[in-house]
């Protein structure tokens, strides 16, 4: 493959970082953390979060050792691909592509919701297409321009939590007054209102694929690594901070929420943020809020788009797709790949036909069913990878970033993923994620059996071809 359809590795650590970030504290936490609260109660909520951070940590342990060892823009795709099978790698990789281009949409329509604060006789397909547009103009720069705008983007967001979380905290202890002259709450809505858990423990588990949906993205670092320039300092680095910044700022932000918001208010049509801000009577603190959370959503958005167009093109290089997909830009960006991707995206303009949270809860459960299938291949991938790697001479000691705990990490991470894929099916409302993610599988695996294989087995041996002749 000539130099010119290489990717640049222009991104930095601090790039990694805040594009693993950008890619997780989104419409998950703004939006979705209303429903998860709603259905599980306050005490449910933030056991179920702590659970998901505890999944999505033992998850990225597995990734940092395979994304240092083997930095690849495919990621997962190319690690399922080497230790796990070629059909396996081809699955994941279009459903991941899948995944997060649902997840755009999702993006989309929290936007779209969001904006109605301010224009309610607006069509939702408006917003969702000029969005759009702008996400793709975005992720057309370099891939150095999207970075620099994916590190502001997520530099705001975080700024934000941490002043939500302070003044959420003041306002439930008394600090800060509400406008409707109500005492402060204190503890009163985690003790009053049926308890921690009013709708029992079971509540929780329903909204564990909710939750991990929240915490999709930190397995970005692994697609970045791709572009890293140096990914054995910048991924452990990036890991590490990104995992337990997330933890924290996740758990006390639902923390806050739970204790400012009765449970049985909570819903996916309003921000709870910006229904808390709106409450605490701060002029004009709503609005900013809500401008705020946008630009935390559309920077989701923005890493998602760049994730799955690197998926795509990466698939496409593997001949796993057309070779079309694999087409670079003169600045280095997959713009077929990032065409396709941001096309499905825009499949969100069916939310202004149907209801706009039944919707989004279906999307939710899909992107949900996707990201812990990935996780899962993520587990399962490290804990052969390293097995491939003692097979074939290597010593554990040369690697510059060990997963800790070996074999019980990537194990427990692979057992708890699936647990959480095969509760779905008692969950009435998000099975859809099974009856739409299963069968799409099935025809991914059948597709490359009968098609896949065969063209990427001619491509590689061209590829050899070329290669002889050139020596």
């Amino acid at each position: 493959m000539p130099p010119a359809q290489e990717l640049k590795r222009e991104l930095k650590s601090r790039h990694l970082f805040m594009i693993a970030l950008g890619g997780v504290i989104g419409t998950g936490l703004f939006l979705g953390s209303g429903y998860t609260i709603h259905e599980a109660g306050p005490g449910g909520a933030i056991a179920a979060y702590l659970f998901g951070g505890f999944v999505m940590y033992l998850t990225m342990l597995s990734l940092g050792e395979l994304a240092v060892r083997i930095p690849d823009a495919g990621s997962y795709q190319t690690y399922a691909t080497k230790f796990i099978s070629p059909a396996a790698g081809f699955c994941i990789g279009w459903l991941s592509w899948l995944n997060w281009s649902v997840t755009v949409g999702i993006e989309l329509l929290t936007v779209s919701i969001l904006m109605k604060r301010w224009f309610p006789d607006v069509p939702t397909w408006v917003f969702c297409a000029v969005f759009a547009l702008l996400l793709f103009l975005v992720n057309a720069l370099s891939v150095k321009g999207f970075a620099e705008v994916e590190f502001w983007f997520s530099s705001v967001k975080v700024l934000t939590v941490i002043a939500f979380i302070v003044l959420g905290l003041a306002a439930m202890f008394g600090i800060v007054h509400m406008k409707s002259g109500q005492p402060a709450p204190f503890f009163s809505n985690f003790t009053d209102h049926g308890g921690l858990f009013p709708n029992g423990f079971w509540a929780i588990f329903t909204t564990m694929i909710l939750v991990n949906f929240s915490f999709q993205g930190t397995e970005l670092v692994g697609v970045a690594a791709g572009e890293s320039r140096e990914p054995e300092k910048t991924v452990p680095i990036a890991l590490r901070n990104t995992v337990w910044r997330i933890l924290i700022f996740f758990v006390l932000a639902i923390f806050v929420l739970a204790g400012l918001f009765p449970w049985e208010k909570a819903g996916v049509v309003e921000s709870p943020f910006v229904v808390v801000f709106d409450n605490i009577g701060i002029p004009y603190a709503a609005d900013i809020m809500n401008f705020v959370i946008i630009t935390a959503v559309l920077s989701v958005a923005n890493s998602g788009l760049y994730a799955t167009s690197r998926v795509l093109w990466s698939m496409s290089r593997q001949g796993m797709v057309t070779p079309f997909f694999s087409k670079l830009s003169k600045r280095g960006v997959p713009i077929n790949a990032l065409i396709a991707s941001i096309a499905i995206g825009c499949l969100s303009l069916l939310c202004s036909v149907y209801a706009e949270d039944t919707v989004y809860v279906w999307l939710t459960a899909i992107a949900g069913f996707g990201a812990v299938t990935v996780w899962a291949s993520i587990a399962l991938s490290s804990y052969l990878g390293r097995k491939a790697f003692l097979r074939e001479g290597g010593d554990v000691r040369d690697l510059k970033y060990r997963t800790p705990l070996y074999p019980f990490v990537p194990l427990a991470a692979f057992i708890l993923n699936m647990a959480i894929i095969v509760g779905l099916a008692f969950i009435p409302d998000q099975r859809i994620a099974l009856y739409c993610g299963i069968p799409f599988l099935l025809v991914c695996y059948a597709y490359y059996h009968l098609v896949a294989k065969k063209r990427i087995h001619l491509q590689r041996t061209e590829e050899e071809v070329e290669l002889k002749a050139a020596k």
